[in-house]
């Protein structure tokens, strides 16, 4: 039996707000009301042996109003995005369209002053590989969607473009099991999945 960690995508802000490079802002009332209404059903995911998040403050509120009291961790910490921190995709166009472009076009590039991808999904699989190695262990991670597609990206070890074509939704779970340098994505059946409204 191999190790198993279950990502628990952070709830979202409200919808009106445009979403943000390494957005800092706290989980809202409409992310709280999101949290309540899944609770029950990722509540056993709080019997896992290690319960981590990242450092976001949605992902850690994500966790703590899931019951899993979670342990931060850094390198679950979202792609630095340097100079566009805070700013929306529309926004940092603006300001740097071919920066943006070149971001877009190469996993290497850190066209921001930040993190490139290729380093993100490095951070994030290098995380995924120290995990205790202990047969039938069971972990839980709550992190943003960014990170779990890093992540997804890093275990079926496909192009770092794979990324950009990944969604990954607010309260959703995403299992990955193996162990370091062998990791295998596996898909529980829907009655195991949350519901969405």
């Amino acid at each position: 039996m191999a190790l198993r960690v279950t990502f628990v995508a952070a709830a979202g802000s409200s919808s009106l707000l445009a979403e943000r490079f390494q957005d800092d802002r706290p989980l809202d009332q409409a992310g709280w009301h999101e949290v309540q209404r899944v609770a029950h059903e990722l509540l056993p995911l709080a019997a896992a042996d290690l319960r981590y998040c990242s450092p976001n403050p949605r992902s850690r509120a994500t966790g703590d109003g899931l019951g899993y009291t979670p342990l931060v961790q850094l390198a679950l910490r979202d792609c630095d995005m340097g100079r566009w921190r805070g700013l929306s995709l529309g926004e940092a166009m603006a300001r740097e369209p071919q920066a943006v472009d070149a971001w877009l076009a190469d996993p290497r590039s850190t066209a921001h002053g930040g993190e490139s991808l290729l380093d993100f999904i490095t951070r994030v699989g290098g995380w995924l590989d120290t995990r205790p190695a202990d047969d039938g262990c069971r972990v839980v991670a709550v992190a943003e969607p960014s990170v779990i597609r890093a992540a997804l990206v890093y275990v079926l070890k496909a192009p770092p473009a794979t990324y950009w074509s990944i969604d990954v939704r607010s309260l959703s779970t995403t299992t990955v099991a193996g162990r370091a340098g062998r990791w295998s994505l596996r898909l529980d059946p829907v009655s195991a999945q949350p519901t969405r409204a």
